[in-house]
């Protein structure tokens, strides 16, 4: 008898969840503190204003306001929270 089986094998049918990373909130959204702006891997977008990094490297808002995107230097971009006036 052969010990081999026949037909399609089921000993590939294991998949990793998604991770769900991206960009959560874009620049001009308004945001409230503690939301998550950047789920990452790694640090593509650096904390700016406002902006506090976890160990996993997520950005989230500090505080309050509207997200903004900021280049500085040749590669490095930036995530700021700016506070709009009515807000203070």
């Amino acid at each position: 008898m052969a010990h081999k089986k026949g037909g399609g094998s089921s000993r590939n049918g294991r998949d990793s969840n998604s991770q769900r990373l991206g960009v959560k909130r874009f620049g001009g959204e308004l945001v409230t503190a503690g939301s998550i702006i950047v789920r990452q891997r790694g640090t593509k977008f650096h904390p700016g204003l406002n902006v506090g990094i976890g160990s996993d490297d997520t950005l989230y808002a500090y505080e309050a306001g509207v997200v903004q995107f900021q280049r500085r230097g040749r590669e490095r971009t930036y995530v700021n929270i700016i506070q709009s006036p009515a807000q203070n």
